[in-house]
């Protein structure tokens, strides 16, 4: 069943109030927020969440098909990874066939793309591991990228935009479908098999379950790193359709927001959700139309039930 925001919200204020009742007042999750998206400011509300981020450092981004239009800039990454020490930006293969389905294939796109600056790990190139998912309904235990493990923290640096089959691309897909590996995670949380995809994206499962399934992914993720991993969504060129479409994404029809940056997955996702909510209807509507029709709003429903923070913030203004 399609859900309105109206219908969202009600969902969440149910839950809000169970929780109230069980244990007192929801705490509150600090979103920072700033409305200047420049490599300035990223590293500013970066320096507000990173306490926790140490030792080797995977900053997982979506480096996109080639010459996609809409993937962060290079030279706003680049200066930012510069100031995160022993790092490395981290990426996965793809399950569809495209640039980036195959490790040289993907090599190549990352060459074409501008991401060449610093060391650029796929993580599913030799092999796979299964990271366990505590509390999940339709798992437990996810395929991730082999070299997952071999980071101490994450940095989830993620392009906030629309999505064909989630509705929208937060940090929670980032992750969960960013960090299973091309062949048998990504699989999984899609709920095909593998070897027989089907043609017709149609065919493809997709809503409510989807969302769960991603909810489930991200949290193994979330639960591997523990406190050592944080969050940053960037409100920039917010297409309809993911980077995955490359050249033959939409052109966004809602301006540039800005950058947030959280310790809470479903504070900063929720967070984005309200501030695109937030514009006037001319400059939203395709967005959220995207969102509704695919029940994306479902995602924010489904890292709540997993126990993935809190939808219950202070947006910090900085300047």
């Amino acid at each position: 069943m399609k859900m309105t925001r109206s219908e969202f919200l009600m969902s969440l204020g149910a839950a809000d109030a169970a929780a109230g009742c069980a244990g007192g007042p929801v705490e509150k999750a600090k979103v920072y927020f700033s409305p200047v998206i420049d490599a300035e400011h990223l590293i500013k509300l970066y320096s507000l969440i990173n306490g926790t981020i140490g030792g080797k450092v995977a900053i997982k981004l979506h480096t996109g098909e080639k010459h996609g239009p809409n993937i962060l800039p290079r030279d706003m990454v680049k200066a930012f990874q510069a100031t995160v020490p022993n790092s490395t930006i981290v990426e996965t293969n793809t399950l569809y066939q495209g640039d980036r389905y195959t490790t040289e294939g993907h090599l190549e796109t990352l060459k074409v793309n501008g991401w060449t600056f610093c060391p650029v790990d796929i993580m599913d190139a030799e092999g796979t591991v299964n990271l366990p998912v505590k509390g999940g309904k339709h798992f437990k235990e996810v395929s991730m990228g082999g070299h997952i493990v071999n980071y101490d923290s994450m940095i989830v640096l993620t392009h906030f935009k629309g999505h064909a089959m989630g509705g929208f691309g937060g940090s929670m897909k980032n992750i969960a479908i960013g960090c299973a590996d091309g062949r048998i995670g990504k699989a999984q949380v899609h709920g095909v098999a593998p070897d027989k995809l089907p043609e017709d994206w149609n065919d493809w499962p997709a809503k409510e379950m989807l969302m769960e399934t991603m909810a489930e992914s991200a949290k193994a993720v979330c639960d591997h790193f523990g406190e050592k991993i944080v969050f940053i969504n960037v409100l920039r060129r917010m297409s309809v359709d993911c980077d995955c479409a490359g050249l033959s994404a939409a052109e966004p029809t809602i301006p540039d927001i800005g950058i947030l940056a959280s310790t809470d997955i479903l504070a900063i996702d929720k967070a984005s959700i309200d501030l695109v909510w937030g514009r006037p209807a001319s400059e939203k509507h395709d967005l959220v139309e995207r969102i509704e029709s695919r029940h994306g709003l479902h995602q924010l429903v489904a890292m709540k039930a997993l126990g993935m923070g809190t939808d219950q913030y202070d947006l910090i203004k900085v300047d």
